[in-house]
């Protein structure tokens, strides 16, 4: 299992189209994804999960991992929370 901590860096946080976007790459993955937040732990491919975490521009989350490819999922899915909306 790995876990990692990131701070969302998207002007609109993770409204709508950003967590469709993040579960649609959390989908793609066969670990177990989860995110987590204050006190919330939802499942990072579910979309009414991660839209109810109401994630605003610098808060932070932490990601958590556990399978096959862990790794590259973690890494994957901080790039698309750290990176600034095209």
């Amino acid at each position: 299992m790995i876990e990692k901590t990131v701070k969302v860096n998207m002007e609109t946080g993770l409204e709508a189209r950003p967590a469709a976007l993040f579960v649609q790459i959390a989908s793609q993955y066969k670990s177990n994804i989860h995110v987590l937040m204050e006190d919330k732990q939802v499942n990072a491919k579910s979309i009414m999960g991660m839209m109810s975490l109401g994630a605003l521009k610098g808060q932070e989350l932490t990601i958590r991992a556990e399978g096959e490819d862990e790794k590259e999922a973690i890494d994957v899915l901080e790039k698309f929370l750290t990176s600034p909306e095209e």
